[in-house]
């Protein structure tokens, strides 16, 4: 199954688990790419702002087309008990290009369930499977269990 990973990542927690997806399950990679300055102090604040009122932003343009794959696994963070803007905008504006999805998500508390219903409703489509992992978990890298049966119900579908 020829598989994409599309993620946002701000802080490099998100990044870490999609690229340990990826490499389970040799898949590709596209770094979703916001055109908006999200870093320090002010950028968290912006950043949880948006997710919360459910804005928009702009991305610098992705390189693969969702439809060229069989399986496209989303990843987030969670902001505001809401998926991120940039990933918000990624699955809006590609929504009819998805054939077979999965989401992940790292998060400091909760949010997952509400971002993921709502990632299934913009698409169209229910995941596959989902993964949720909390930040502290992640930074002591004490995710491999979850991340393992998530690829294996993956590998079944």
């Amino acid at each position: 199954m020829k598989t994409l990973i599309a993620y946002y990542s701000r802080t490099g927690t998100t990044k870490k688990i999609a690229l340990e997806i990826a490499n389970k399950l040799g898949a590709e990679v596209e770094e979703i790419k916001d055109t908006a300055d999200r870093s320090g102090m002010k950028g968290y604040l912006i950043s949880g702002r948006d997710a919360m009122q459910k804005r928009l932003t702009v991305l610098e343009s992705a390189v693969n087309n969702p439809a060229d794959f069989d399986l496209v696994i989303i990843g987030t963070p969670i902001w505001g008990w809401n998926m991120s803007a940039p990933v918000r905008t990624y699955i809006t504006e590609k929504k009819d290009n998805f054939n077979n999805v999965a989401f992940f998500c790292t998060m400091g508390g909760s949010g997952d369930e509400k971002a993921f219903a709502e990632m299934g409703e913009i698409i169209g489509k229910k995941p596959l499977a989902t993964l949720t992992l909390l930040d502290k978990d992640v930074a002591k890298n004490n995710f491999t269990d979850k991340v393992e049966k998530f690829v294996s119900k993956l590998n079944e579908k």
